[in-house]
């Protein structure tokens, strides 16, 4: 996911891409500690997803 794809959702959109990349992030952790995990890099993805979209959420708070 890209930043300008985030920056053109709305705030309840990108609550609602929060959830689910949290959801998703405990689903690659499980996976992860069970050594079901085919890529390590989705964990590192999905992190920065979440960061990329609280970032925005911030943002546009702000304004």
């Amino acid at each position: 996911m890209k930043a300008s794809e985030v920056r053109n959702l709305s705030v309840a959109e990108l609550n609602t891409k929060l959830d689910s990349l949290k959801k998703d992030l405990f689903l690659l952790r499980m996976q992860h500690a069970t050594n079901q995990l085919d890529n390590p890099q989705k964990l590192a993805e999905t992190k920065r997803d979440i960061a990329r979209v609280k970032t925005v959420i911030r943002e546009k708070e702000e304004k």
